[in-house]
C-alpha cells in the first residue's frame, strides 16, 4: 500500500488595503511590488499567469474589491476594505 504525501508550498501572503472602492489588477500588481510599472502588471494579467479568486483572469484593468484574492505565482494578495468606509 502506498502512503500520500503532501508536500509544503511556501505561499507568500501580502495583504492590500483599498483606498476606495476598487483598484485595477494592473495597478494591483506595481503597488504591492510584484512588477515594477502599471504596463508590465498588463503584460503578466496577458500572459495568463495572475489569477482572482482561483479563476485566471485575462482583464488587464478588472476592477478588484475588497475580500478579493489576487495570486502571481507563489504570491497571494489579499485584498482589504478601505479603513475610511468601514461601518461604525
Amino acid at each position: 500500500m502506498g502512503a500520500i504525501t503532501h508536500r509544503q508550498i511556501n505561499m507568500q501572503t501580502l495583504d492590500f488595503e483599498l483606498q476606495g472602492g476598487y483598484v485595477e489588477l494592473n495597478m494591483l500588481l506595481k503597488l504591492t511590488g510584484l512588477c515594477d510599472s502599471g504596463g508590465a502588471g498588463k503584460r503578466l494579467v496577458a500572459g495568463g499567469t495572475v489569477q482572482v479568486d482561483g479563476v485566471s483572469e485575462l482583464r488587464k484593468t478588472c476592477k478588484i474589491h475588497a475580500g478579493q484574492r489576487v495570486r502571481l505565482d507563489d504570491t497571494e494578495i489579499h485584498v482589504l476594505a478601505d479603513p475610511g468606509t468601514a461601518a461604525d
